[in-house]
């Protein structure tokens, strides 16, 4: 039966919407942010704060989730206001903010059911400003490394499925990185220097999409040094494992063409690569 308290509560939420409402006209309004949320309950600004979200102005449901926090610090809802923040940080694109208080939940409620969220909303904050190869390649390992940590801590949870897809394509685009740079030096008739990023890839990155081309690109390198037997058992690797790669194909012929085989030599670091993949110990 919606008794008294009901009643005074709704009247409460519904003052609390039209003073406030009537206050602010844009994100960021500062007189929506200079009422006296003191005289209502955290229940109230809460709900103030989820109604400018679903109104899609961020920076004002942040405002309202951050109060409730501030003024309520010990109650439940506080909790609940500290998730929604890093959400609604996220979702407005602000990830600094986003990031910190997803650590605060993460700091503050460790076992909570949503911490598995948190740490996910956290890792999000990096992974979403990596979509751009140029960017800083230290926003990449940070994405990868809270990823991990949800992947590892919360392997049961919901999240655990996307931070794995996201932490492959983050992984991919480290390797993406230095195939870049790798042309670039190979371009420039910088072979050491390429050599030197393709072998990153052929090393650290081999099960990204980028390995097959990273030695196809350390035969055109080590040709062009004429390190015959090098180019070699680059060629050698991409037959055993990319046989049916257009990679494959440039290779063979740029060997063939030069009286070459793809074998391996041996006595060189792709010649141990080799001899792991044949095992079956690489990739």
């Amino acid at each position: 039966m919606f008794g008294i308290r009901s009643a005074t509560k709704f009247a409460g939420s519904i003052l609390l919407m039209a003073t406030l409402a009537a206050c602010g006209g844009t994100d960021g309004d500062a007189a929506v942010r200079s009422q006296n949320l003191e005289v209502f309950t955290p229940q109230q600004i809460f709900e103030r704060g989820e109604f400018e979200l679903a109104r899609k102005r961020s920076k004002d449901a942040a405002f309202f989730f951050s109060e409730v926090e501030r003024l309520y610090p010990y109650s439940e809802w506080a909790k609940q206001a500290l998730i929604m923040q890093a959400f609604t940080y996220h979702a407005g694109k602000d990830y600094e903010n986003s990031r910190g208080a997803a650590q605060r939940f993460i700091d503050f409620y460790p076992t909570d059911e949503d911490a598995a969220y948190a740490q996910y909303l956290l890792a999000l904050s990096y992974y979403d400003q990596i979509d751009e190869i140029g960017r800083d390649q230290g926003l990449t390992f940070q994405a990868l490394q809270a990823l991990r940590t949800v992947i590892e801590v919360y392997p049961d949870s919901e999240y655990a499925g996307s931070a794995i897809l996201k932490f492959d394509l983050a992984f991919d685009h480290l390797a993406a990185k230095e195939m870049e740079i790798g042309r670039y030096y190979l371009r420039q008739g910088h072979f050491t220097s390429a050599i030197n990023r393709f072998r990153v890839v052929v090393e650290d990155f081999q099960t990204t999409s980028h390995t097959a081309e990273a030695l196809h690109r350390l035969v055109e390198a080590y040709l062009s040094l004429g390190l015959v037997e090098e180019a070699q058992s680059a060629g050698a690797i991409l037959g055993h494992n990319y046989q049916s790669t257009d990679w494959y194909e440039d290779s063979y012929k740029l060997l063939t063409s030069n009286g070459l085989k793809l074998k391996d030599r041996g006595g060189n670091w792709l010649s141990q690569i080799y001899r792991q993949s044949v095992k079956g110990e690489w990739l």
